[in-house]
């Protein structure tokens, strides 16, 4: 079956689905409608589902099918993969209709199961370079489980709170290794001239200015971050993620679509860390840049890397359709309203966050729409 012969088919269809029935669910009970279930309720579930449930899916779709590409050996197809989608799908069922303590145990799995499924291949083949990314995602499932620990009332409330800003952050760090492989190796793969390149010592400032944030804030507790120290590793970490990125030369992929896509998404990075300095100061609601930060780039980013890896697996011509446009452009006017409303609040912000939450579907739905034909079918070539 062609839906199993890789993991990017299930998974990214998957994601696109479920990007659209989560937003409707919880706009539903944002203006109460309906509930998301006794376990994780309203925006627990809303923040929990964004991340572990739509993100996590796409980042299985992409891991699953780079390794392949990144070892020369084989990751989980057929039975094995259904396997790993049914294992995700079942958690997310489990998260609303409970009961809470074996939601908690199926969901916590997906992460573990996923890793062992990409270290394999990688520490098979001694592709160390790699090894980061089984760190990485190891690391995302720890901060997963002390999650559900805090729920379900093993640990104290607090620890699972910071566990879900914990995972915003080592989500952003994936994109960034991700991203700044990917981006320059297209950018120069593409056009001629092309000289994007990475500088070590901004790798290093970008990279370790994210893990003291990230050390910074699981201190929080036991010790007060003063606002300035921390507002200045998010003001270094948003320097940094721009100087990556001017590196890139993105402005030679105005041309073409499906290059400028990713590093029009990878500038929200930068964008959210500033955001995020005037939060830690007061300035502006938490809201602005946690939604710059999950809609402004890490959706974007992925929907730019589905679109172009879709295409390139099933092999069809790497060229953006006008519902390609269409649908990332639905998804940056989303995360523009979204962000707009947490820093203006005011009498219309219920009404702001709703137009930005069908947007966000529509982009979705639109991508389902172009794609899901296209994830089910055969390559062209057979």
């Amino acid at each position: 079956m062609s839906m199993f012969q890789l993991g990017f088919r299930p998974f990214y269809s998957l994601a696109a689905i479920f990007a659209i029935a989560a937003m409707i669910l919880w706009l539903r009970a944002f203006v109460g409608l309906s509930g998301t279930g006794d376990y994780l309720s309203g925006v627990v579930w809303h923040s929990h589902e964004m991340l572990f449930g739509f993100s996590v899916a796409v980042i299985s779709g992409f891991l699953l099918t780079a390794v392949r590409n990144w070892t020369g050996l084989p990751t989980p197809t057929g039975t094995a993969l259904a396997m790993l989608a049914v294992l995700w799908m079942a958690a997310r069922v489990l998260i609303i209709r409970g009961p809470a303590l074996l939601a908690a145990i199926v969901d916590v799995a997906f992460l573990p199961v996923l890793a062992l499924a990409i270290a394999g291949p990688v520490l098979r083949s001694r592709n160390r370079r790699n090894y980061k990314i089984i760190a990485i995602v190891l690391a995302l499932a720890v901060s997963h489980g002390v999650f559900h620990l805090g729920n379900l009332g093993y640990t104290e409330v607090w620890l699972s709170r910071s566990s879900l800003f914990a995972s915003i952050d080592i989500v952003i760090i994936l994109m960034s290794v991700v991203g700044g492989r990917v981006i320059p190796a297209f950018t120069r793969n593409a056009i001629p001239d092309a000289t994007s390149r990475h500088e070590p010592w901004v790798e290093l400032i970008t990279f370790a200015s994210m893990i003291l944030i990230i050390a910074a804030n699981l201190l929080k507790v036991s010790w007060v971050v003063p606002p300035m120290l921390m507002a200045s590793l998010l003001i270094i970490a948003a320097a940094g993620h721009a100087t990556r990125l001017a590196l890139w030369e993105p402005g030679k992929t105005t041309r073409n679509p499906l290059l400028w896509m990713m590093p029009v998404a990878y500038s929200w990075i930068p964008l959210a860390f500033l955001l995020r300095a005037l939060a830690a100061t007061d300035v502006i609601a938490a809201g602005a840049w946690i939604h710059a930060v999950t809609m402004g780039a890490v959706s974007a980013l992925m929907l730019a890397m589905m679109m172009r890896s879709s295409l390139g697996h099933t092999g069809r011509d790497l060229v953006a359709t006008k519902a390609d446009m269409a649908a990332f452009t639905l998804l940056q006017c989303a995360a523009i309203v979204r962000v707009i409303a947490s820093i203006a609040g005011g009498e219309t912000y219920q009404r702001w966050i709703i137009a930005s939450g069908l947007i966000w579907a529509m982009a979705f739905l639109v991508f389902a729409l172009r794609y899901l034909p296209i994830l089910s079918r055969p390559r062209v070539s057979g």
